[in-house]
């Protein structure tokens, strides 16, 4: 049986989500790729590593032909969170129930990721989809995937303090939130964009809590709507990247 794949991705950790008869509920803005996943429809899951050997996924060429020989399609891709140069996942990553990493706490770190208050997007195991920062995380019992980012573009309804409006540090950048209604909102930019006008469009939409998820390596994969951005590999010498999608 061939199983569809809508996937919201994270190299080398992959989001699966499995998609029967979803109406792809959508949010227009030509500053952006945008993919609304309603969790009612779709089953979003966290993937790191293939099944065979348990080797790195790493590209999305890599994760199509996994899925192919499993007898599935992808629908869709996008890279959603940044890993260490050794290729383990940076702050929490929950896979399956399984605590691959521990939560990083750490408040003075450099980068992005170390821009407080930074978060966690994870799945409860009843299928609830949930964006909160770090220091509200206090109970992983009920957590079927997660991953830690950074910095939370909004919180609990308030744009991140350190964000300024008509800043000049611009990349291309891509995110998660949660609608109003439960639905989750990703998306990356066309275009370079600061962190203030990516959050002020997740405040916009009614997200109290949104996530960022990194930046330049940023990538999706969405032949629906035209777009195959097979180059790059997200797991380099430098650093890897995680990936959410839905099958």
């Amino acid at each position: 049986m061939n199983y569809r794949h809508f996937l919201f991705i994270l190299l080398p950790t992959l989001f699966i989500s499995s998609c029967h008869n979803a109406q792809d509920l959508t949010i227009e803005d030509e500053r952006f790729h945008i993919k609304v996943i309603d969790l009612n429809n779709q089953n979003l899951e966290l993937y790191w590593l293939n099944n065979k050997g348990g080797e790195k996924i790493e590209t999305f060429n890599n994760l199509k032909n996994h899925l192919d020989q499993n007898g599935e399609s992808l629908l869709y891709a996008m890279n959603a969170g940044m890993y260490l140069k050794d290729h383990s996942p940076q702050g929490l990553y929950i896979e399956n129930g399984i605590i691959h990493k521990q939560i990083d706490t750490t408040t003075t770190g450099y980068g992005n990721f170390y821009l407080q208050p930074n978060g966690v997007f994870y799945l409860t195991k009843d299928g609830t989809a949930k964006v909160t920062s770090t220091q509200d995380l206090t109970d992983l019992s009920n957590i079927k995937y997660a991953t830690q980012s950074g910095p939370m573009l909004v919180i609990d309804g308030m744009i991140h303090p350190a964000f300024n409006k008509g800043s000049k540090n611009v990349h291309i950048r891509n995110a998660v939130g949660i609608l109003p209604d439960g639905r989750l909102l990703l998306v990356i930019s066309r275009e370079k964009i600061n962190f203030y006008d990516l959050a002020t469009f997740y405040l916009q939409h009614g997200c109290n809590n949104a996530l960022y998820l990194d930046g330049f390596v940023s990538r999706i994969y969405d032949p629906a709507n035209g777009i195959e951005q097979m180059d790059g590999r997200f797991g380099g010498n430098d650093r890897c990247e995680k990936l959410m999608f839905l099958k």
